[in-house]
């Protein structure tokens, strides 16, 4: 039989927000186990949370960048259930009055250089704490918990049931990841568990209206066993509704060595975790003013600024796919492209030169010593006939450590300064053709790609420093 895929997917996102979400206990990542704590944490006997205001204006922010509705009274609930690692024995979180409804999650997925618009709907967004950690593996027979994820302030993203393919889920969740980071609300770093997702999967007849059972695989933290996780829980299922028998509604998890999902317990409804409004929390009330003032402070987004680099200033898609995966990239191609025109060069030395060396030195572009007016007054150089493109690169790995400097007294004071001599590039050519004599004779005879090796030649003799167009017009008429 065939079927129909549907995928959903809860994620959860950690807020970088100084203290947690109901408590001042720090919320920086790592420091020895249970040293960012407090009774409030602890939930002592007595001991009240209070709301942590940034963490309201986070979750406005991430629902404004997806469309959502902004609920402007909203309520925190108690999830009761027992787990080791939850100190009061409930989660508080929000059921019935989420701080998000509805909205959508624009993004593009690349195949091969073309690229295809999807767009994933919302069910809503809502505030809750995040649990500790339990560990397994320190001591023999014992599990150790570590508290200091406790009350960590979390969004939940709950999407509606509409994807269809595990590649669509994975691109969802990483279009997610970009966002928290270009907001600037979480580091989405996946590896720590600032961001992981729980998997919904479930099979229905092709052309069924019914959905089928569901299964969920929790805390995925990485994108690609994501999409492992996803493609292997689809040959699951398919295998047993082939042969007759029913799928369990049911919690898994995934193992990433053999690529395989295992069964961890039969899935909670909703009854089992007993929610009612927390009796410790007022209600939350979000002004006209204070959500006017969030619309205006919003920055233009990933998704729009493709479609302004691509469409509006000519930017390869590839480039401007780029140069969009982080905030700080795009932010330098913009003040660069201020200063100049040529947006195709600006775009063409982040992403090779510029990228290369900070990805060599760790660096986020931010750290770069070279700051955009100075890149542009290169490129400007450039476009004059001042400097060649090779000098150009010299110049650039000087500037690193000179980031002051005049482009120009530098060029000159290294000889860098494009020569338009004619007189002297005769002599060069002269130079060049005698020493590869039987590649002259071979370019005459119709081997034209040798060009290259001969323009080259001549400007390791001229150190970068003649002009390649005069330079093509000299070897062209010599090489007649």
């Amino acid at each position: 039989m065939e079927y129909d895929i549907v995928i959903g997917l809860e994620v959860h996102c950690q807020l970088d927000t100084k203290s947690k979400i109901f408590a001042s206990d720090s919320n920086k990542f790592g420091g020895e186990p249970n040293t960012h704590i407090s009774v409030i944490t602890l939930a002592h006997p007595g001991v009240l949370p209070k709301l942590n205001e940034k963490a309201v204006e986070y979750a406005i922010k991430l629902g404004l960048a997806f469309d959502c509705k902004i609920n402007q009274s909203n309520f925190f609930d108690r999830k009761n259930y027992f787990y080791p690692d939850l100190p009061k024995g409930y989660q508080i979180s929000q059921d019935k009055s989420p701080i998000c409804w509805g909205g959508e999650v624009k993004f593009k997925i690349k195949k091969g250089k073309d690229f295809s618009n999807h767009t994933v709907k919302i069910h809503h967004i809502h505030m809750e704490e995040d649990a500790g950690k339990s560990i397994h593996d320190i001591e023999p027979n014992n599990t150790c918990l570590d508290y200091n994820r406790a009350g960590t302030p979390l969004l939940e993203i709950v999407s509606e049931p509409c994807m269809t393919s595990p590649l669509e889920a994975a691109s969802y969740l990483a279009e997610i990841r970009k966002m928290v980071r270009f907001l600037g609300i979480g580091d989405g770093n996946m590896e720590e568990g600032s961001l992981r997702a729980d998997l919904n999967v479930s099979l229905k007849p092709k052309g069924s209206e019914k959905l089928g059972t569901k299964v969920e695989i929790k805390n995925m933290n990485s994108i690609r066993f994501l999409q492992k996780a996803a493609e292997y829980e689809i040959e699951r299922q398919a295998a047993i509704l082939d042969a007759g028998g029913t799928i369990i509604q049911e919690t898994r998890s995934f193992d990433p060595e053999q690529g395989k999902t295992f069964g961890m317990r039969v899935k909670e409804t909703m009854n089992d975790y007993r929610y009612f409004p927390e009796p410790d929390l007022a209600p939350i009330s979000i002004s006209d003013e204070e959500l006017q003032t969030a619309k205006s402070n919003m920055p233009k987004l990933p998704y729009d600024l493709f479609e302004t680099f691509s469409k509006e200033m000519g930017i390869l898609e590839e480039h401007a796919y780029l140069l969009t995966e982080e905030k700080s990239l795009s932010d330098y191609f913009i003040e660069t492209c201020s200063f100049t025109k040529n947006y195709k060069s600006v775009s063409n030395w982040i992403l090779s030169n510029i990228k290369g060396y900070l990805n060599e030195n760790n660096l986020d572009i931010s750290q770069f010593a070279v700051k955009p007016a100075k890149l542009a007054e290169l490129i400007k150089n450039i476009d004059e006939g001042n400097i060649s493109n090779s000098a150009a690169q010299m110049l650039m790995n000087l500037l690193i450590n000179e980031p002051e400097s005049d482009i120009l007294a530098l060029a000159k004071s290294k000889s860098l300064i494009q020569s338009q001599d004619s007189d002297s590039m005769a002599i060069w050519i002269e130079e060049v053709l005698s020493q590869n004599a039987q590649k002259a004779e071979e370019y005459k005879k119709g081997k034209k790609g040798l060009m290259g090796f001969f323009v080259g030649e001549v400007m390791k003799k001229s150190k970068g420093a003649a002009d390649p167009k005069i330079l093509n017009t000299l070897l062209a008429e010599k090489l007649k």
